[in-house]
């Protein structure tokens, strides 16, 4: 298939999914929420919702992690029209990058132009200990893997009217910023960091975290970057929390399970639900 061909397949893919969801739902979100691991209840946190099923969706990637739900959730937070992506999807389930992204593209084709995204990840950095909020400032795409590769697509650059990606943070510094000042304001405690991306689905080894640690990492998970790239080359300002659910491996206990991960998001949700709600409603 050519390259003309393969993007023109994929925006015909993209504009069936975005007439699916208007069959259903006529909101248009400011923000689009991505949650992870343990994490998805956030939404509802949500008034006047209206669920799309992600099996409703036409080329829509399914989640198989448990605590996934698999679906788009359409609402209102503090007056902010929203869309909460529950059931986001990992490289190690068998996706290839582009598909990853998917979601990301759509919410942006709906109308998103921020995207807060939500993880759960192990803590490198000694002092982020299970049940802390890292705020993430910059990444490691430690799978070195990119939703941009491939046919169909070319530097923003080099379409017209559209502005380089190098050009844009991946992480908005200004919105990082008011959201730092809104956690304060709640007497939530929050840090600040580096978020590394392994593709998974094994915990990493304790030589490979001392690695990480090296590199300048300070929370290390298997999901998040590639949906980030994504929304940086579409132009969208990008928020990330990450929930420290567990020290990284060779950093505190011998052994680690995705239980402790939902055990950990539970405990921290309504810090977490109370800090989105006033991040949104501060955007």
């Amino acid at each position: 298939m050519s390259d003309a061909s393969d993007s023109a397949s994929a925006d015909a893919r993209l504009q069936a999914a975005v007439e699916a969801i208007r069959q259903k739902v006529d909101l248009v979100p400011e923000i689009a929420l991505i949650l992870g691991s343990g994490l998805g209840d956030l939404a509802d946190a949500a008034e006047d919702a209206v669920h799309v099923e992600a099996a409703d969706i036409p080329a829509y990637p399914t989640s198989t992690v448990e605590g996934h739900h698999g679906r788009l959730v359409f609402g209102q937070i503090e007056g902010t029209t929203v869309v909460f992506v529950q059931g986001r999807v990992h490289a190690y389930e068998g996706y290839d990058m582009r598909r990853l992204a998917f979601p990301v593209r759509l919410v942006h084709a709906l109308g998103a132009d921020k995207l807060l995204v939500t993880n759960s990840a192990g803590g490198i950095h000694r002092d982020f200990h299970p049940g802390t909020l890292m705020f993430i400032t910059d990444h490691i795409n430690f799978a070195f893997a990119s939703p941009l590769a491939g046919s169909g697509y070319a530097p923003r650059s080099d379409v017209p009217g559209e502005r380089s990606e190098r050009h844009l943070p991946f992480y908005d510094t200004a919105w990082t910023e008011r959201a730092q000042s809104v956690a304060r304001s709640m007497g939530i405690a929050t840090r600040e960091g580096t978020y590394i991306w392994v593709q998974g689905p094994s915990y990493e080894t304790k030589a490979e975290i001392r690695a990480f640690e090296k590199l300048g990492a300070d929370a290390v998970g298997m999901s998040t970057v590639p949906e980030v790239i994504q929304a940086q080359h579409l132009g969208m300002s990008v928020l990330g929390v990450s929930t420290i659910t567990n020290p990284a491996a060779g950093m505190g206990a011998e052994s680690l399970d995705h239980d402790e991960v939902l055990e950990v998001g539970r405990q921290v949700r309504e810090d977490l639900t109370e800090l989105v709600r006033g991040i949104v409603r501060e955007a």
